[in-house]
């Protein structure tokens, strides 16, 4: 299963990339994320159903710091063979 993520809120400077990075690794998902420059994070991710939906429930969350406000979240292709932190775009 491949989705592709735009998260908005306060989702840029509380850590947001590095800790979504980490429970994707932690649950075994492939792909990457990056800050976009109006504010809020776009990730694409491929895994398991079942990884994919808890990394979904955990990005509508976030880290401590961040406020979540919502995420969208649509169909997406590609493969991948290891998680990665993008560049800001």
């Amino acid at each position: 299963m491949v989705k592709h993520l735009h998260i908005f809120g306060q989702v840029q400077g509380v850590g947001f990339r590095y800790r979504f990075m980490e429970r994707a690794q932690a649950l075994g998902i492939c792909g990457w994320v990056r800050n976009r420059r109006g504010g809020s994070v776009e990730a694409v991710i491929a895994g398991s159903p079942d990884a994919v939906e808890a990394l979904l429930a955990w990005a509508r969350r976030g880290p401590a710091a961040a406020q979540v406000e919502r995420v969208d979240v649509g169909a997406a292709e590609g493969r991948f063979s290891s998680f990665e932190l993008r560049p800001t775009e």
